[in-house]
């Protein structure tokens, strides 16, 4: 299955490779740069749906790179990935028009995540077996009728659907919580798969995940 095209620019050999590697098992289709030049080249010669930046690359920078693309009124959603957090960097990397910013080093299912949810946003709307979800305007149906669940439900909700057939840390799951604990997310995990019927598994020492539907 297709879900869309990536361009990532990306000069670190190992990185780079595991992270094409993973977004192409997620059924994304890649398009993979060591250098800023190359980047600007394929962004003129190609459509993507999403560019992945570095900053630190060779032959033009990140920042550089997409400040050039927004000039040229190329819209397209841009996540930059960097060790430079500082404040200045962050406030410049959304200044060129970036839409996310994730820090190195970072577990290579973050990224994921945050590109799931990038497309999913596109997407609007999902049916997942008796259950339909607007990401758009937050609603839940289940069996064709309104159903209301609280806000850390509809964040658990929104994370596994956007993120069907991949193991998702526990640590990622517990940012949906108010007061993260392992016993709060056991409590929040359970009342999911009770009120909406969820088959979530617990690979146990490493997360959970639901099937694809």
């Amino acid at each position: 299955m297709h879900r869309g095209s990536i361009l990532l620019l990306e000069d670190d050999v190992t990185l780079g490779d595991t992270l094409k590697e993973l977004l192409e098992d997620e059924g994304y289709e890649i398009t993979l740069v060591r250098d800023g030049q190359k980047a600007l080249d394929n962004s003129y010669d190609l459509k993507f749906d999403l560019y992945i930046f570095d900053i630190n690359v060779p032959q033009m920078s990140g920042l550089e790179l997409l400040k050039s693309l927004r000039d040229a009124d190329d819209a397209t959603p841009a996540i930059f990935i960097s060790a430079l957090v500082d404040m200045n960097s962050l406030s410049k990397g959304f200044e060129v028009g970036a839409d996310d910013y994730i820090k190195k080093p970072f577990f290579p299912e973050e990224l994921l995540i945050r590109v799931n949810a990038r497309f999913m946003q596109k997407t609007k709307k999902i049916i997942y077996k008796n259950l339909e979800y607007d990401f758009a305007n937050k609603t839940l149906k289940k069996d064709g009728h309104i159903f209301s669940i609280g806000e850390v439900q509809t964040a658990l909700l929104e994370l596994f659907l956007q993120n069907m057939g991949t193991i998702l840390d526990k640590e990622i799951i517990l940012e949906c919580l108010e007061r993260p604990s392992s016993a709060a997310l056991r409590v929040a995990i359970n009342k999911l798969k009770t009120t909406l019927g969820l088959e979530i598994k617990n690979i146990r020492g490493i997360g959970y995940s639901i099937e694809k539907s």
